[in-house]
């Protein structure tokens, strides 16, 4: 490393600074209770429907042009697993229970701990702080609203709103523009290796910063992160060896 300072953070969002699987996991929970009891079904049917929905989320593919809305696509995941576990029974009213109540209880879920307002609080008084994010506008703005972290950033960039998103260099350019920094006078922090540690990577940030909760080693023909911490909250033992 060289001796140039670091002037800004660039912070991804889910499962780095809020715990967006576990707030997920407990909202999974509240409507496998609200499907038994609606069509009495067994444990392990409900299990599977929730499994079918989880999975349709992680490979969910979404485009704005293609005229549905994000809560109707994801009413359509909910629809479609019921479905496909017990049948071709009309669900669109239950799969709409479904939703709004895993999608409105994840977001109850959602919080910035004290520690972690804290640490930006100190942060921001030594660098620019910026949100990156990826996903669908309106998903990420209502997380964003829902734990109330607008006043810790100078800027707040969501990668469903551009063209392109983590890990492509374009969106990184354009958060180094948007707090007037070069690449090198920055640091990424996250908790993918695909998305975070590789977008910072390949945009010639000065070190990325993994936040691995489960304390698990870099995979083989994985990009390598620069730092690897278990919280976000050891950030400042990272920050005084980049100085």
């Amino acid at each position: 490393m060289d001796g140039k300072s670091v002037k800004a953070i660039l912070f991804d969002l889910d499962n780095t600074l809020i715990e967006t699987s576990r707030a997920g996991g407990a909202a999974i929970q509240k409507t496998s209770e609200l499907l038994k009891t609606t069509l009495a079904l067994d444990d392990l049917t409900v299990s599977n429907i929730c499994d079918k929905f989880k999975q349709k989320l992680l490979h969910e593919t979404f485009d704005p042009s293609a005229g549905r809305s994000i809560d109707e696509v994801r009413v359509g995941h909910w629809e479609e697993s019921i479905q496909e576990a017990v049948g071709s029974c009309s669900t669109t009213s239950l799969a709409v229970q479904c939703y709004y109540l895993w999608k409105n209880s994840r977001l109850e879920l959602l919080s910035l701990s004290p520690e972690i307002c804290t640490l930006l609080r100190q942060l921001r008084s030594t660098y620019k702080l910026l949100l990156l994010t990826n996903g669908e506008s309106r998903t990420q703005r209502e997380k964003v609203e829902a734990v109330r972290c607008e006043e810790f950033f100078d800027a707040i960039v969501v990668g469903g709103e551009h063209a392109e998103q983590k890990p492509l260099p374009s969106i990184f350019a354009l958060c180094f523009n948007m707090l007037q920094v070069e690449a090198q006078d920055c640091v990424m922090v996250g908790d993918s290796l695909d998305t975070d540690i590789q977008g910072g990577f390949n945009a010639g940030v000065r070190a990325t910063v993994w936040i691995s909760s489960a304390g698990g080693a870099v995979p083989d023909g994985s990009v390598k992160p620069d730092y690897t911490i278990p919280s976000v909250l050891d950030l400042p033992d990272v920050l005084a060896q980049l100085k």
